[in-house]
C-alpha cells in the first residue's frame, strides 16, 4: 500500500501477525498489546500496511480529518482508484463539504429534543420484553401471585437461563426499528445481515468477510427498499431525514444513505454493546453488586463496557499530504490502520489496570465512537437504548452469572459474541 508520491522515512517495527485471522479475531487482546508495545507505528507485514495501536497516535490521526481522510473509504480498497460499483459511498466514507451537510442534517434529526419523546417507548418495551423472558413481576414461574401468601412469592428469588445476544437483539431491532420507522416484516435477519456486510468492507476481503458478505446477499436491495420515504413510518426518524431533502439541504440519494447510517449507528453496534457489557459485568460480580446498589451508575458501566470491549476495533485512513506521525514520515496517498480497540487499552491512557472492567474507572475519553468531525453521530440514541435497557436489566436481576463461555462473533471489524449462556437470578 506504500504507493504514494514520495518515500516512506524512518524505521517503525515489522509485526508478522494477521489481525484479521479468525483465531485473532476470536481474542484480539494479545496481538493489540502486542501492537501497542511495539512502537507508535507498526509494519504490518501481511497486509503491507502501517498500523497504529497507541492512544496517541490513534487520537491524532482520528482528530485530523484534513490529513487523514475518509473519502477514499474506511477499507483497504482506495475509492480513488478502484471505487465499489455496487456501493454507495455513506457518511463514514465522505469528507467536507458533502460530509457537512450530511451530518447537519443527522445531527438534527438525532438531537436531544427529538429523541427525548423515544424515551417512554424504549423503557415500556424494556419492561415488556423483561416481563416476558423473566416472568411477570409478581409472578412465581410467571404464574401471577395472589392470596395470602402473595407478598413472600413476589419476593421469591428464582432463576432464568437464556442467551443475552438474542435479548439485546430483540430489544434492539424492535425499539431501534421503530423510531427510524422500517417494517417490522424483514427486520430479522435483514437489518443484522445487512450490518455485518457493511462493516466487513472496512477490513480485508478475507474468508472472514466474504462469509458474512455471502451471507447478506440479495440483502441491501430490502435495506435501501426500505429506506426509501414510501416505506418510511411518517413521524419516524427516518422520515424526519427526508424531510431534510425536501428543503434541499440534503439530495434524495443522500437522504436513503443517512437512513441506512443511522440503522447501523444505532442497530448493529448497539447488539453487541449491550452483548459485551453484559459480558463484562458477569466476569466481575462485585462490579455488578455495586450497579445494584447505585442503579446511577449505569451510565458509567456502560461507558467501560465501550472502553474494554469496543464493538468497533479498526478501520482505515488514507494520507492527504506527506506528514510526520510516530517517528516516520508518511507520503501522500497511502492507507493507514487505526486499532481504537487496542487504544482503548493503552496502560499510558488508562492506567496498568487498564485490562480490567472497573466502574470507578473514567472511560468517557474512549475512542470507540471515534474523535472529531467524523464521531459517531448515532451515539446518543445508542446510549439512550442501551440506557433504557440496562436501566430495567439492574432493577429485575438481583444476581448473573455465565452458564458457559461465552461465543466470540467472528468478524474483521466488529468485536462482540454472539452467544452469551446466562444464568440470571429474579427477585
Amino acid at each position: 500500500m506504500a504507493d504514494g508520491t514520495s518515500t516512506i522515512s524512518g524505521t517503525c517495527p515489522v509485526l508478522q501477525d494477521d489481525p484479521y485471522a479468525p483465531e485473532v479475531l476470536a481474542d484480539p487482546y494479545p496481538f493489540l498489546a502486542r501492537l501497542r508495545e511495539a512502537g507508535p507505528v507498526v509494519w504490518l507485514e501481511k497486509h503491507g500496511v502501517h498500523a497504529f495501536g497507541r492512544d496517541a497516535e490513534v487520537r491524532a490521526i482520528l482528530d485530523d480529518w484534513q490529513t487523514f481522510i475518509s473519502g477514499a473509504g474506511v477499507g483497504p480498497v482506495d475509492f480513488a482508484k478502484d471505487a465499489p460499483t455496487w456501493w454507495r459511498p455513506g457518511i463514514l466514507e465522505v469528507d467536507p463539504p458533502i460530509h457537512t451537510r450530511m451530518r447537519s442534517a443527522m445531527s438534527a434529526v438525532i438531537s436531544p429534543a427529538r429523541l427525548r419523546p423515544l424515551r417512554q417507548g424504549f423503557e415500556d418495551y424494556a419492561r415488556e420484553l423483561f416481563d416476558e423472558v423473566l416472568g411477570a413481576e409478581g409472578a412465581v414461574g410467571g404464574a401471577p401471585a395472589s392470596g395470602a401468601d402473595a407478598g413472600a412469592r413476589q419476593t421469591a428469588p428464582r432463576t432464568v437461563e437464556l442467551d443475552a445476544f438474542e435479548l439485546a437483539k430483540r430489544f434492539t431491532l424492535r425499539v431501534f426499528g421503530d423510531a427510524v420507522g422500517v417494517p417490522r416484516e424483514g427486520r430479522d435477519p435483514y437489518l443484522v445481515l445487512q450490518g455485518a456486510m457493511n462493516f466487513s468492507r472496512f477490513g480485508p476481503m478475507n474468508e472472514v468477510a466474504q462469509h458474512h458478505m455471502d451471507a447478506a446477499d440479495g440483502v441491501m436491495e430490502w435495506v435501501m427498499n426500505a429506506c426509501e420515504r414510501s416505506h418510511l413510518a411518517p413521524g419516524g426518524l427516518g422520515s424526519l431525514i427526508w424531510d431534510y431533502a425536501d428543503s434541499g439541504d440534503i439530495l434524495p440519494e443522500e437522504a436513503t444513505l443517512l437512513v441506512r447510517a443511522m440503522l447501523s449507528a444505532g442497530l448493529d453496534t448497539t447488539i453487541l454493546a449491550i452483548a459485551n457489557t453484559l459480558v463484562a459485568l458477569s466476569q466481575e460480580p462485585e462490579q455488578y453488586a455495586r450497579l445494584r446498589r447505585d442503579p446511577r451508575l449505569v451510565k458509567y458501566a456502560i461507558d467501560e463496557a465501550f472502553r474494554i470491549e469496543a464493538p468497533f476495533q479498526s478501520f482505515f485512513r488514507k494520507t492527504s499530504r506527506e506528514v510526520e506521525i510516530g517517528g516516520i514520515t508518511l507520503p501522500e496517498g497511502v492507507k493507514l490502520i487505526v486499532f481504537p480497540g487496542a487504544a482503548n487499552r493503552d496502560p499510558e491512557k488508562w492506567g496498568p489496570d487498564a485490562d480490567r472492567y472497573d466502574l470507578d474507572r473514567d472511560a468517557s475519553g474512549h475512542l470507540t465512537f471515534g474523535l472529531g468531525i467524523h464521531m459517531c453521530v448515532g451515539q446518543p440514541i445508542s446510549r439512550m437504548e442501551m440506557d433504557a435497557f440496562f436501566a430495567e436489566f439492574v432493577r429485575r436481576v438481583s444476581t448473573f452469572e455465565p452458564t458457559a463461555p461465552p461465543t466470540p462473533y467472528i468478524h474483521t471489524t466488529l468485536r462482540s459474541f454472539e452467544k452469551v449462556p446466562l444464568r440470571l437470578t429474579v427477585g
